[in-house]
């Protein structure tokens, strides 16, 4: 079987080493001194000043939204995974869907500005897959009509953009350390600003409010993470670098794999250096893409309808058609990428793929066509007697 995805997994008696010093402290969690080393460490291997460690890449959406005091409308993609959506409605703030490019597969900036209204309040985009939205152009957006900017990086471990971590732009960016992440602490997640006291505003907001034993500042959340978690964060830290190497080599002998299929891949921005954090497919067709799907389940290759449907089909959330977006959902699959993939894995994974488009359901010969004619004629002529 090949799974969509796996989770990577550091040496058993790596991690036993820091359970060992957890039972010896007996502090478990309320940001222990692993919790503390794992922050400082993501801090020098992102080159990035402020970060807090949280306990999910939902949570840091929710504490994003409130620590900017958002209220009204918060413009948003329809194309992401589902806690980008229902955290803007957990906050009691509403969703506004704009439709997203057709290449890159983020939100369209061009789309946005009309939009806006006297109750706009932020723009919450994501960088889909990995790959950057237009920054520039959002940021010039939210300057230019006073608004406030989250980027939901929760695939953007490792992603670049003009130099910098992807994780400095925005007045705040969230990202998830889930276990389906290239990198992860199991679950797990974090809030970055380049603001001091937005991110003392959101420390205190992770921890109930608490300003003290005995005083609350802020009205908060129990957004803290265990050392038990801090701690595979810590041993998963050491390996990223091999990990995003090997998923580049992967994703390029995808692509080479695929050349002749029937598909197309995301664009990606300039001045930027992916992390390869899945590999989609848009098919050319809706047909193409099923068979490929039923194909590949047929011999034990699981793939991922990622994402599916759109967002702006929630029972909960205003329905909005979305051309690009309601066009993309329903022909996008992402393919098995992970650490321990191999080549062979996925010389069969596109192997099952293309022999899928070589014998999908094609229209009949003429010589097919000539015999259901006759076929239906002897038919016609049959029931007539």
């Amino acid at each position: 079987m090949i799974p969509v995805t796996k989770p990577f997994l550091p040496k058993a008696k790596e991690y036993d080493a820091y359970l060992q010093s957890i039972w010896e402290r007996q502090w478990l969690t309320n940001n222990g001194p692993l919790v503390n080393e794992f922050e400082l460490k993501l801090k020098n291997y992102l080159n990035i000043e402020h970060l807090l460690y949280v306990s999910n890449g939902t949570v840091a959406l929710q504490i994003a939204i409130k620590a900017l005091e958002l209220k009204g409308e918060i413009i948003t993609t329809p194309f992401s995974f589902v806690a980008t959506t229902s955290s803007i409605v957990w906050e009691g703030c509403k969703p506004v869907f704009t439709d997203i490019e057709p290449d890159t597969f983020n939100i369209d900036p061009q789309k946005i500005e009309a939009a806006i209204t006297s109750n706009t309040s932020a723009i919450l985009a994501t960088h889909v897959y990995g790959n950057p939205c237009d920054i520039d152009a959002i940021q010039a957006i939210a300057d230019k009509h006073g608004l406030k900017v989250i980027f939901d990086a929760a695939h953007c471990f490792g992603t670049k953009y003009k130099g910098k971590s992807v994780f400095e732009f925005g007045d705040i960016s969230t990202t998830s350390f889930h276990a389906t992440k290239l990198f992860h602490s199991i679950e797990g997640g974090a809030v970055f600003t380049r603001k001091p006291e937005l991110l003392k505003k959101m420390a205190f907001m992770r921890n109930f409010g608490h300003n003290g034993q005995d005083q609350y500042s802020e009205l908060g959340i129990n957004g803290k993470n265990s050392e038990f978690h801090a701690a595979m964060g810590l041993c998963n830290l050491k390996y990223v670098d091999e990990i995003l190497k090997k998923r580049k080599s992967l994703s390029e002998y995808y692509l080479e794999k695929l050349a002749g299929l029937k598909a197309s891949f995301p664009k990606h921005q300039e001045n930027y250096i992916p992390n390869y954090s899945y590999f989609p497919v848009l098919f050319d067709s809706k047909e193409l893409m099923l068979k490929c799907l039923s194909d590949l389940e047929t011999e034990k290759i699981y793939c991922r309808r990622y994402f599916y449907p759109s967002l702006s089909t929630l029972s909960y959330v205003n329905k909005t058609e979305l051309p690009v977006c309601d066009s993309i959902v329903e022909r996008i699959i992402c393919l098995p990428l992970y650490h321990t993939l191999t080549f062979s894995d996925l010389d069969l994974i596109t192997r099952v793929m293309l022999r899928a488009q070589h014998y999908e359901v094609q229209a009949p010969s003429s010589i097919e066509a000539d015999i259901a004619q006759l076929l239906e004629t002897a038919l016609l002529v049959k029931t007539n007697k």
